[in-house]
């Protein structure tokens, strides 16, 4: 053979080789992806599965001593209404594969090009984060896998799923996939393929949904809690302009149409309230659907044991329903308060178990849109967020005897703008200590807490307490010093676990409602029965979460709580007796927004913690009602009944508390010139060390209201105690008529002093002559410090007349007082003869006087200015 043929012939023996490697290459591979489909598809159901499969019986929901809170319908026996696909009406249809799969009619079960972008996303992040699923994949996924696999993000998943849709494709027509689908799709609130929602949330035939409603109807499965209308209407609407393009892009629709249907307003039905306690029984089925799925859910034939206490529940919710009638009933010639809505919690501080949860008063109102869960949408949470702030203080050195300023006081703003916080009664009370303040509520007390400690020190606390609404400690900037008067939102079932951790000594608990869920052991293919019992299966995510966790110091939650429960510091705000006090020591704080859209009464035992939130689930205004009147006679009783059959219990004293005794009013240990006294808490080692100095006594003429100098004569002389305050407040005291220390010496010579005693002998007249240069000053009289002059009370609707008292406060303006008279309306109210001067007056309505008198050790009358005040008839509150 030549070489030239020698090397043909080796030129085609290369080429046959490589087509050999290639064929047997193709074979394989022919033979892998043979093999890879019969192994994906290996325990598989088979199509015919959709058609014959067998529930596993109803998912139960139990409360914790297993009474039956909810029993899903069975979905192929219960609200799931199979119907043609000529019965559903065109708009449903093309919204669904506009929204769901575009290709649904031409691809062949799988999106190739969705395939392609999922994996390249997949491919980038290094992980399974993205996938493309047709309306045939959804329909396998949903009803032909195994439930625990069809929750898995895993390729193999993906690729049984994939598997499973070819073989759909092969063996069903198109139409009946869809039909398939659209009869079997979970749409929320228990509503079973489309004819059972069409019914239950408009409340027609599928057949006769027109182009709006199919487009809402179609944007629920991907997320048929979040989308529900009847819990979150802007949300549903939202996703609904989502459908309504996606249609446009189609081709399905023009622009005008889906314009159009955008503008529609929507008519709901009623909805189905079949559950007990439904607001906490759609909590749990949320929780539940977000972790395994809401088919499996449904289908799976569950039994779910809650912490819900059902006789709690149904007393929690009658109490509620009570007080908002009686808030929305005008009594008495009041007004109709304009309440609507209200929500309660119940949790146990031990481990943050959910014992009650109340969404609102009536599930069924839609008009006050009762389906709302109130118990989880966001509100502001006015003073009841005050405890925070002063947490944070404690924090940082602060005591219970710190001095705060509750005086007019001006701050600047990010922007430049003069802020001026007011009290709540539109009065300022002068030099408080930080019991006081936070037992009171005083509004000017907590901003300058705020303003000292910084705004995202509070932040910080309210997110280790569990608040994750307001942001944490970098979302400063979002905020002013308002925020501790609740320029903030938060929920109530985050606030009131928030104030778990001070009933518990300063451990967070996760507020939890799943107990354990048991999923009975079934033949996975068949759906029958196995003949044995269930076995219980618990995730992490889904039962009760680890032991709580230290948040704040025992010592700084416990002096939080003396505070909260200390009936002496709050009794100026509310009285010597109010709904804040049940039969066991109780701690609780009251809010109200400045705009009247809520009010708040959150409190608690080393047993239980309540949250009563009430307003209107709109947003609108209230009318004249307060945390105190509104939310705190609902607190009261539910207090009550979640106490039942427990022992009073008191709040443990942690090690690392000391007592001392302090000056009342200055906050320090007792100094020569202090005028009174009391015991207070401190953590070890923050108690005062230095004697008060804010008091000290100089000798005076009380004749001229002038100081004595040495030699003066000791027959005119009086030693008066006088408050010492900073500048800032010198304004304040000039206005409450508080005595200052003399801004004059009395003139003294030894010859005027002779000259003085002659003039005073012969003329009878006390008033010494006036050296060059010195001015007399007016004597200090007596006064009543509290209410000022023009206060306005106002009876609360649904407080026992006979608790709604307020505090007159009295000063003598001398020292040698023999006796001091309160009087009211010309009647003595109280006689004393020390001070403190403080007298409670219940409260009535109309314009009343009040004055002071004062009887000296010689019998002498002095009368204070007379003062007026007005108590306005229930229902016409400013609080």
């Amino acid at each position: 053979m030549s070489p030239g043929a020698v090397r043909q012939h080796r030129v085609w023996l290369g080429r046959i080789r490589r087509w050999a490697v290639r064929l047997v290459a193709l074979a394989l591979g022919l033979l892998a992806l043979v093999a890879g489909y019969f192994w994906l598809s290996t325990e598989l159901p088979t199509p015919e599965h959709l058609r014959a499969r067998a529930a596993l019986g109803s998912t139960r929901i139990l409360d914790r001593r297993g009474l039956l809170l909810y029993e899903l319908p069975d979905p192929l026996s219960g609200r799931q209404r199979p119907v043609p696909l000529q019965a559903i009406a065109p708009a449903l249809r093309q919204a669904t594969i506009a929204i769901e799969d575009a290709g649904f009619y031409t691809n062949p079960g799988l999106d190739m090009r969705g395939i392609a972008r999922a994996a390249w996303a997949n491919l980038r992040s290094g992980s399974l984060v993205a996938g493309g699923s047709t309306i045939t994949q959804q329909l396998a996924r949903s009803f032909l896998l195994d439930p625990a696999l069809a929750q898995e993000r895993s390729l193999y998943r993906k690729l049984r799923e994939a598997t499973l849709a070819l073989k759909l494709t092969a063996n069903y027509p198109k139409d009946e996939i869809l039909a398939l689908y659209l009869n079997q799709t979970y749409y929320g609130s228990r509503a079973y393929g489309v004819e059972a929602a069409a019914q239950h949330y408009f409340g027609k035939p599928a057949r006769d949904l027109d182009l709006a409603e199919s487009a809402l109807l179609a944007g629920l499965p991907q997320a048929p809690s979040q989308s529900n209308p009847f819990a979150d209407r802007a949300a549903a609407l939202a996703r609904q302009a989502e459908v309504l393009d996606a249609m446009q892009r189609a081709g399905f629709i023009d622009a005008a149409q889906a314009a159009a249907a955008k503008a529609e307003p929507l008519q709901f039905a009623g909805g189905e309230a079949r559950a007990r306690a439904p607001h906490f029984v759609n909590y749990v089925l949320d929780q539940l659907e977000q972790r395994l799925g809401a088919d499996a859910v449904a289908r799976a034939g569950l039994t779910i044991t809650t912490t819900l206490d059902a006789g709690l529940q149904d007393a929690a919710q009658t109490i509620l329903r009570r007080q908002i009638a009686q808030l929305a009933t005008p009594r008495n010639g009041g007004p109709d308060h304009r309440v609507r809505n209200g929500a309660v919690l119940v949790l146990d501080p031990h481990d943050g178990a959910i014992l009650s949860m109340v969404g609102s008063p009536n599930f069924d109102d839609a008009r006050a849109q009762g389906q709302v869960n109130g118990a989880l949408a966001l509100r502001q949470p006015g003073s009841a967020i005050k405890p925070l702030t002063y947490a944070a203080a404690l924090e940082r050195g602060w005591t219970p005897a710190s001095q705060l300023l509750d005086i007019p006081t001006t701050f600047q703003t990010r922007e430049g703008h003069q802020y001026a916080p007011q009290n709540y009664d539109r009065t300022f009370h002068g030099p408080l200590l930080l019991r006081e303040a936070l037992a009171t509520s005083s509004n000017v007390s907590a901003v300058r807490v705020l303003d000292a400690i910084g705004v995202p020190a509070l932040l910080e606390i309210a997110n280790r307490l569990g608040i994750r609404s307001l942001g944490d400690a970098g979302s400063a900037g979002r905020y002013g010093l308002a925020l501790t008067l609740g320029g903030g939102e938060v929920t109530p079932l985050e606030l009131t676990a928030a104030y778990a951790a001070f009933a518990n000594g300063g451990q967070r608990v996760e507020p939890y409602a799943i107990v354990d869920i048991a999923y009975p052991s079934a033949d996975k293919e068949t759906g029958r029965q196995a003949d044995k019992e269930p076995e219980v299966q618990c995730s992490l995510s889904a039962c009760p979460p680890a032991s709580p966790s230290p948040v704040l110091s025992p010592q700084v939650a416990y002096l939080i709580t003396d505070i909260l429960s200390d009936r002496y510091a709050r009794m100026r705000a509310f009285g010597t007796q109010s709904v804040l006090d049940i039969d066991r020591p109780a701690a609780a704080k009251t809010g109200t927004t400045s705009d009247w859209r809520d009010n708040w009464t959150v409190g608690y035992t080393p047993d239980r913690v309540v949250g009563v939130w009430v307003g209107n689930a709109d947003g609108q205004p209230m009318e004249a009602i307060s945390g105190i009147s509104g939310a705190g006679p609902v607190w009261h009783d539910v207090m009550l009944a979640a106490h039942q059959g427990l022992p009073p219990a008191r709040f443990d004293r942690p090690p690392g508390i000391v007592e001392r005794t302090i000056c009342a009013e200055g906050g320090m240990l007792p100094g020569p010139s202090c005028p009174a006294t009391r015991r207070e808490r401190f953590v070890a080692g923050a108690e005062p060390t230095r004697a008060d100095t804010s008091h000290v006594a100089l000798p005076i003429d009380p004749a001229l209201g002038c100081s004595a100098p040495a030699g003066y004569p000791a027959d005119r002389v009086t030693m008066r105690v006088f408050r010492i305050l900073p500048p800032e407040a010198e304004s304040w005291m000039v206005a409450a008529g508080l005595p200052r220390t003399p801004r004059t010496v009395c003139p003294w010579l030894a010859n005027a002093a002779v000259a003085s005693d002659k003039q005073t002998q012969a003329s009878g007249d006390a008033t010494m002559p006036s050296a060059p240069g010195l001015v007399a000053s007016v004597p200090a009289s007596p006064a009543l410090i509290s209410p000022a002059g023009g206060a306005v009370f106002a009876l609360s609707p649904g407080v026992p007349t006979e608790r709604q008292r307020v505090e007159l406060k009295a000063r003598a303006g001398r020292t040698d007082v023999a006796r001091l008279t309160i009087l009211v309306d010309g009647q003595p109210l109280a006689t004393f003869d020390a001070p403190p001067y403080r007298a409670f007056w219940q409260l009535a309505p109309g314009r009343h006087r009040a004055e002071v008198i004062v009887a000296d050790l010689q019998g002498r009358q002095t009368h204070s200015p007379v003062i007026e005040f007005v108590v306005e008839p229930a229902g016409t509150a400013r609080r």
